[in-house]
């Protein structure tokens, strides 16, 4: 496999990676500098909303709940320039990707957005100049923008399970907030806003196209160069400045409506991580003790004691590790019996960490779980869309490191995993109760 990156004067960083498994295969990933800690006063969701308008769709206009897209409709004279049903069955966006065979999706995250398609190689050079297009021609009109919010309100209702997450979010790292959004000040936006959010955020110096798979490495260049050149002229400056994280909070209590298993009740643990970028190896120690915790640690816990029907850690905002670079938190889930109270999940939760920040795991152990976590990172280091996207983050954010780091992981040692515990223990969580579903 051979990786290429290239910083053209006029263009989007490329990176391509010529894959030999691809067997026919590519995948294109456009990952912009853009996502919701850049969302303006008074609107929220903001990036989420222009990740939405960059799908130009026409009746396969698709509404999408908990990541999934689902109905389709006619819309495509919303858009400016109109057309009839006809030309709007082969001018979607989503119409063309499918129409050669291929699949694209989105993602807004809290400091990108990443746009990534799957299609046969032999169609890339097209897929290459509708990329090239829908930059060029981001035009929504106040009729999408309207649809586009209610869509949006919908994927929210839709994403009510998580708020334990934005709550956590929001007490570890104050002034933080989710990417989906707040539907009431969504509603307000304007044509003119979301133009202006497009303009300021989306600019050459602020994107990465990633290409992997079955391709040409020269010629994937030859064709980008042609396409993107001035595409998307480079910022004037005017972007905002993400406000530096402020400190972690003392611990709060609240109550969120959120079952853990059938009919629990529980509390959530929240922890800052270390800094992704600065504190790279600190924070890949905190997932491999995770999953320590999680093979051995957790079973023993709830086995040894009725007070707890569950136990569980997750790293990563929504239990996605290293899915961007901003301020990330741990959470942990204690499914409580009736009658137990959040001190006694607290303490419990101490007691875990000071069994491995006293005693540090096993080799054994520790191969065990390293083993896991390496499985799972190459098994999507193998999906062709995973290394695309993974690519154009870790130019993006992380400095050119890869963001599904096996490497990096397999050098975590059990003196790291032992110093992770310690540092959740110098640390007081943030405490949530939850309770369960209905009785």
């Amino acid at each position: 496999m051979s990786l290429h990156v290239e910083r053209p004067a006029d263009g989007p960083v490329l990176v391509v990676e010529s894959v030999p498994y691809a067997r026919g295969l590519a995948a294109v990933a456009l990952t912009v500098a853009a996502g919701g800690d850049d969302d303006p006063p008074g609107r929220h969701g903001m990036a989420h909303l222009v990740e939405h308008l960059m799908f130009p769709r026409a009746e396969t206009y698709e509404k999408r709940e908990a990541y999934e897209m689902r109905e389709a409709y006619e819309m495509r004279e919303a858009y400016e320039g109109g057309g009839s049903a006809a030309d709007d069955a082969t001018d979607s966006h989503v119409a063309r990707v499918e129409g050669a065979g291929g699949v694209c999706n989105a993602e807004t995250h809290r400091d990108h957005t990443v746009f990534h398609t799957t299609v046969p190689a032999s169609m890339l050079d097209d897929v290459l100049a509708w990329e090239a297009r829908r930059l060029r021609e981001f035009a929504p009109s106040a009729e999408a923008i309207r649809t586009e919010t209610e869509v949006i309100a919908e994927e929210i209702r839709g994403a009510a399970g998580s708020r334990i997450w934005d709550t956590v979010l929001a007490s570890v790292v104050p002034g933080a907030r989710d990417s989906f959004g707040t539907a009431s000040e969504l509603a307000r936006t304007t044509r003119e806003e979301a133009l202006a959010f497009f303009g300021r955020h989306y600019t050459a110096d602020r994107m990465v196209l990633s290409v992997v798979g079955d391709v040409d490495t020269a010629a994937v260049t030859a064709t980008v160069g042609s396409l993107f050149a001035g595409a998307r002229p480079a910022s004037d400056g005017t972007a905002s400045t993400r406000p530096p994280p402020r400190s972690t909070r003392p611990a709060t209590a609240a109550v969120v409506p959120l079952p853990l298993t059938a009919a629990t009740d529980g509390v959530a643990l929240g922890h800052r991580l270390p800094d992704p970028v600065a504190s790279r190896s600190a924070y890949l120690a905190h997932v491999v003790l995770a999953e320590v915790l999680a093979r051995s640690h957790f079973p023993r816990l709830v086995r040894r004691d009725p007070r707890f029907t569950a136990a569980g850690m997750s790293c990563g905002l929504y239990g996605q590790w290293l899915a961007s670079a901003a301020p990330d938190v741990a959470l942990v889930r204690v499914g409580c019996a009736p009658g137990t109270g959040a001190a006694e999940a607290v303490d419990a939760w101490r007691e875990v960490l000071r069994a491995v920040a006293d005693a540090p795991v096993d080799a054994d152990a520790h191969r065990r779980a390293l083993n896991s976590l390496l499985v799972a990172a190459h098994r999507q280091e193998d999906a062709l869309v995973a290394r695309a996207v993974g690519h154009g983050r870790a130019a993006l954010l992380f400095g050119g490191h890869r963001s599904a780091p096996a490497a990096e992981l397999a050098a975590v040692t059990p003196l790291q995993v032992a110093d992770a515990a310690r540092a959740l223990l110098a640390a007081p969580p943030v405490v949530t109760e939850f309770v369960g579903g209905p009785r």
